[in-house]
Formats: C-alpha cells, sequence, structure tokens
C-alpha cells in the first residue's frame, strides 16, 4: 500500500498533522505532492536506483519529499540536521547521491557545502534559497501531478549513528517491484503486534531522519492511520499532543520515558491520556524501574522491541512478558538469536553472557566498506550489531552493554550501563554516562559524566553531589562496576534515539590524558 491508495478512497483523511502549528496534509494532498516530487527527481535525471539525500528538521514537506523519492524508485538517504558539516558531506559523498535538499533552517551549513558534492548536480532548498540552491517549491510546484509511468518502489539506505566511529551506511537487499505490490516487514508489525489500522493516529515525537521513525510513519502512511509529527521533542507538549490528536499509538526512546517522568505531577497527569492504545519503545536501554514506573501509570500498553536499520533480526515483548522477564528487549520474532563468545565464536550457555548474533535474518552491507561488513559476520553468516548480552531459558534477550563500550578495569569487564541506569533515576540527574578512562594501575576505571538537575553552585556542592552518586551506585553495585569520580555537564552529547555519542566523550577523556604523558 501506498499513499495513492488511501487518497482514492478517503481524499480528504488527514495523512499529516504538525504538532505545533496543527497544519494538516490530507492523503490527496500527499499524494499529489509526492508524484510532483517524482517527476522533480526524474526531469533532473535520476531513474530508480539512483541516489538522493537530504537533510532537514522535522519540516512539513518532510514526508511528501520521502514518498516522492519513493514513487520515483530512489534509493533514499535522511541525513541528521545536527550533524558537522564535515560529517553531512562525508554521508553525501559516501552514498553517492546525485541530489541533495535542505532548507533555510540548515543554510549556513548548506552554504559550506556547496563546493563538497562534486556528484551532486541537483541541489534544492526548502523556505528560501541562497547561491548553489533552487527553489524546492517552484520546482515541485511546476511539476505534474500525475503518476510517473511504470513505478517501481524505492528504499532507504540509512547511516548509523556513528556513536561509535564514523557513520556507516546500511544497504540492505532490495529489488525494486511495482510500488502496488511492495510490501514493508515494519508496517506488518505495526498491524499484527500492535493492532495499527487505517483508524488509528501515531505519533512520531523523535526527528523523521532516523530509521525507527522513518519507517514507521511511512509504514503508518501504508497503513491509512494519520501521523502527527511533533516539531522537536518537549515532555509536557508531547503530552498535550497525545490529548488534543487522540493519539492511539507512538513511538518513543528511554529518554522521553525519563524526562515525562521527571516531570511534577501537577503536569505529568493533567492531560487525558485515555486514547492511547500502544506506546513502542527501543533504541536504547530503558531502565528496569522507569519502565515499571511507566507501565504502572500508562497500563499494560507499553511494547519494546529490539533492532537496528540493518534489519537483521527484531526481538519483541509487551508488558506482560517484560512484567515476567524484566529488563528484557524480548524475544526473536524474526531471525534467530544466537549468543557467541567473542573470542572462540562458538554459542555461549544460556543464561552466559557474550555477543548478541542474528542468523537467517534479512541480509545487508555497510555500503563500500567491505572491512566493517565483514566484521559484522561470522563464517557462518550470522551477523551483529555490536551488541553484548543474554538469553534466559524462556529464550528472552537481555543486553548489557554495546561491545564498543567495555570497561576493562584491572582485567574485569565493566559494562557502563548498569550504572548509568543507576545514576538516571536519581532524583537529582537528568543525563548520564559512564566512560572508561585511564588509570596507571587498572588500565581504565569508570568515571561518570553527569547532567544535573541544577547544576552545584560552587567546588564543595559539587563534591557533596559527587559523593552521594558514587555512594548511591556503590548501594547496588560492586566498586569495580561503580565510577571512580563524577564531572558534571550541562548538557550531554547524546543523539535524538536516545544513544550517547560516548566516542566524543571518551575520546576527550583519552585524547587529554595522553597530552599530559
Amino acid at each position: 500500500m501506498y499513499p495513492g491508495v488511501h487518497a482514492a478512497a478517503d481524499p480528504d483523511k488527514p495523512a499529516v498533522v504538525m504538532a505545533t502549528s496543527g497544519e494538516t496534509i490530507t492523503y490527496a494532498q500527499l499524494d499529489a505532492e509526492a508524484n510532483r516530487v517524482s517527476r522533480v527527481f526524474r526531469e533532473a535525471g535520476l531513474v530508480p536506483g539512483d541516489h538522493v539525500a537530504w537533510c532537514l528538521e522535522n519540516h512539513r514537506s518532510f514526508l511528501p519529499l520521502m514518498w516522492g523519492a519513493y514513487y520515483a524508485g530512489l534509493i533514499y538517504t535522511a541525513v541528521s540536521s545536527r550533524l558537522t558539516t564535515d560529517e553531512i558531506a562525508y554521508i553525501v559523498d559516501n552514498s553517492g547521491a546525485s541530489a541533495f535538499v535542505t532548507s533555510q533552517y540548515k543554510a549556513a551549513q548548506a552554504a559550506e557545502l556547496v563546493d563538497r558534492m562534486d556528484g551532486v548536480e541537483t541541489r534544492l532548498m526548502m523556505d528560501g534559497v541562497i547561491d548553489g540552491y533552487g527553489s524546492y517549491e517552484q520546482a515541485v510546484a511546476a511539476a505534474s501531478r500525475e503518476p510517473l509511468e511504470g513505478r517501481v518502489a524505492g528504499a532507504d539506505m540509512l547511516y548509523s549513528s556513528g556513536t561509535t566511529g564514523r557513520p556507516k551506511g546500511v544497504l540492505t537487499a532490495h529489488q525494486p517491484v511495482p510500488i502496488a505490490e511492495a510490501e514493508s516487514g515494519v508496517a506488518a508489525v505495526c498491524v499484527l503486534l500492535l493492532a495499527q489500522s487505517d483508524e488509528s493516529v501515531y505519533l512520531s515525537p523523535a526527528p523523521l531522519y532516523h530509521s525507527a521513525p522513518l519507517r514507521f510513519t511511512m509504514a503508518s502512511h501504508m497503513i491509512g492511520s494519520t501521523v502527527v509529527v511533533m516539531e522537536r521533542f518537549d515532555p509536557q507538549a508531547f503530552l498535550a499532543a497525545v490529548e488534543r490528536y487522540s493519539v492511539t499509538h507512538t513511538q518513543v526512546v528511554p529518554t522521553m520515558f525519563l524526562r515525562m517522568l521527571k516531570l511534577p505531577d501537577e503536569q505529568r497527569l493533567r492531560h487525558d491520556l485515555s486514547s492511547l492504545r500502544c506506546v513502542l519503545h527501543a533504541a536504547a536501554p530503558c531502565p528496569v524501574e522507569a519502565k515499571r514506573e511507566m507501565i504502572e501509570w500508562l497500563g499494560p500498553i507499553i511494547s519494546e522491541y529490539y533492532a537496528g536499520t540493518e534489519g537483521n533480526g527484531l526481538t519483541f515483548c509487551n508488558s506482560e512478558q517484560w512484567l515476567a522477564h524484566p529488563g528484557t528487549v524480548g524475544a526473536p520474532i524474526s531471525g534467530e538469536l544466537h549468543i557467541v563468545d567473542e573470542a572462540t565464536g562458538t554459542e555461549v550457555p544460556t543464561g552466559d553472557e557474550g555477543v548478541v548474533y542474528f542468523g537467517g535474518g534479512n541480509t545487508f552491507e555497510y555500503h563500500l566498506d567491505e572491512e566493517k561488513t565483514r566484521d559484522s559476520r561470522l563464517p557462518n553468516g550470522w551477523s551483529t550489531l555490536g551488541d553484548v548480552g543474554r538469553v534466559d531459558e524462556d529464550g528472552f534477550l537481555y543486553l548489557t552493554d554495546r561491545k564498543a563500550y567495555t570497561i576493562i578495569s584491572g582485567g574485569v569487564n565493566v559494562y557502563p550501563q548498569e550504572a548509568e541506569n543507576l545514576l538516571t533515576m536519581h532524583p537529582a540527574v537528568i543525563d548520564a554516562a559512564v566512560i572508561g578512562v585511564p588509570d596507571d594501575d587498572l588500565g581504565e576505571v569508570p568515571l561518570a559524566v553527569v547532567q544535573p538537575t541544577e547544576m552545584p553552585g560552587d567546588d564543595k556542592a559539587a563534591a557533596a553531589l559527587e559523593r552521594e552518586l558514587i555512594d548511591h551506585c556503590r548501594a547496588s553495585l560492586a566498586s569495580v562496576k561503580c565510577p571512580r569520580r563524577v564531572d558534571f555537564r550541562s548538557e550531554l552529547p547524546r543523539v535524538e534515539t536516545g544513544k550517547l555519542y560516548k566516542r566524543l566523550l571518551r575520546d576527550e577523556y583519552w585524547q587529554a590524558h595522553n597530552r599530559r604523558i
């Protein structure tokens, strides 16, 4: 299914609603605009299988642009609007994009990119133009709204967040088929597991350029649901949007749970959330106590999954399953789950920790990077996203941490997620990251970088809060797993999907150490 099918059946039904402004795009308007966009790309010389990229905030034209690329049979890459100019230039070049679209919101960086996109022949800008770009609105308005002949479905090629290195373009196996015959595994999950339908209202609070928001909003349009897009996440605004638009389904990340739970009760409980039927979450570890509090607040409507942009496997659990297996990210529903000893490449016994692999799932490769593709595989074809975890006797997966984040302190593996979960639930903490920093005796030791609810006013107050947080961790964890010291910052480098740019923090501390020796 695609928007044109729903436009024919119910043309005036809202397809996209911008949460703050209330601006609405009907299914008829979405289909017509997507057709015009597809013709803009075709008239620019792009044919099915060619690549296009864009860098946008949650703009009202984001989803019509995406569907236009899909209608044109293109491989499309949505680039984070939070990236630096160098990072954007790398992705546009690496993806092989022939066209690039951005907005006035990114005008300063767009100007810097003009001379760094040698392979890009078509550059368009929304909401105004600068040198080197044409007007997106004028190009779309001048194009015909008639569908292209012989349309085949496009596909995304999205990039990893780059939290542990250069972003990787994830290219899944794709055979172009007529759009009327194209199928979506995400849409199947929405219908079969989440009971989403054409009567549902799906709220997307995260940036659309990330894989889950992009794919789930697209799936919602395939189903015929109304999609409400938040221009940016705010916990109070999220709750207000649920009430205002009678939202039935939404997908969040654990940091959003934490932000909502830390609201004063008079703000958190003032809105009518009775329309909610399903709250889905993923993308980052969720502290057990936070998940339990969310279920107590909203009821058993919270589901969780574990997967990656790579699509090589999927686990899932609903509230009842999670309550019976606290801390799990679900049991496999796509792909075979294997826990593997990193040193030997063999499976470990049930309950033991190892690297999480999937077998029998979708195939993928990292675009133009044979080494990273090879490193993600075992000789038998099993593939990994780089996470460490264990499986219980009932087949439910528990994530320990990412392999790249493991701290080896005096020969002992320390997984920072345990201390991070404790710290983020402390009332004085908004956000926390635990990283390994150099130590002359043990090699490296845990250090916590914390965003407090209120910055300490002086060194004495900082020392007191540091002691309180370390003691808080030691009350529940072995001392080797607890931070040796705590640094305070006004904000942490966290991606909107909830993932931390730990690489940036770790590099900062290790580089400072290396300068001293």
